[in-house]
């Protein structure tokens, strides 16, 4: 019957479907795994169903020259896509889906550059050096952490810097700021220094892996 429609609706026709690859999740004789077994006799049924659709800004953007059509900004890939028999407080089975989310960045050069300077250890002060692109709004409230590479948000640092209060050198083209030995991890290994924009309120920059 759905699939009968998205073959007639046009806002239907976008939707995407994963496999059913799980028995019918209707109709069930409540607190069981048995489908229904009463005078009505309802035949099984796919009732409870996962469909989704992709809504990529360049959809809009194209039309006014701002992206490429054929760029996708966002792309998403179902995982999984199963029925819960377990669950019986209903005359259905519960259906989850999961979806590997993938975002392009709209800005592809960062705002700001940085990089460690020299051997980074917890034995002595460290220096990082930054430089930004002219336009770039910073702020006083600005600062460089330290992540660890498997980093998932912004307030995953390890540590972090003012970029004014810790700022020890500048001239026209980068800026240094320096963070105490006492703050450096001790058992080392594979880290990132991000710039945190405070203005944006987003990372603006990442430095390549090095070694602590």
């Amino acid at each position: 019957q759905l699939n009968m429609a998205k073959k007639k609706e046009a806002f239907l026709k976008e939707f995407k479907e994963g496999p059913l690859q799980f028995k019918p999740t209707y109709k069930f004789d409540l607190y069981s795994e048995v489908y229904d077994t009463s005078e009505k006799k309802r035949k099984p049924a796919w009732t409870d169903r996962i469909l989704w659709k992709v809504k990529n800004l360049c959809e809009v953007a194209s039309k006014e020259g701002e992206f490429p059509e054929e760029e996708n900004l966002i792309s998403v890939t179902l995982d999984s896509y199963v029925s819960h028999m377990s669950y019986g407080i209903s005359d259905h089975k519960p259906v989850t889906g999961t979806f590997k989310l993938e975002m392009k960045p709209l800005v592809s050069d960062p705002l700001v550059m940085l990089s460690p300077e020299g051997e980074w250890s917890a034995e002595h002060e460290v220096l990082i050096r930054y430089s930004a692109v002219p336009e770039f709004p910073s702020s006083a409230w600005d600062w460089i952490g330290l992540f660890q590479v498997t980093f998932r948000h912004a307030n995953d640092y390890v540590t972090y810097a003012w970029v004014e209060d810790d700022e020890i050198a500048s001239n026209k083209d980068s800026k240094q700021v320096y963070i105490s030995a006492s703050e450096i991890p001790k058992m080392g290994g594979e880290f990132l220094l991000c710039y945190y924009s405070n203005n944006l309120q987003s990372i603006v920059g990442i430095s390549e892996p090095f070694q602590v």
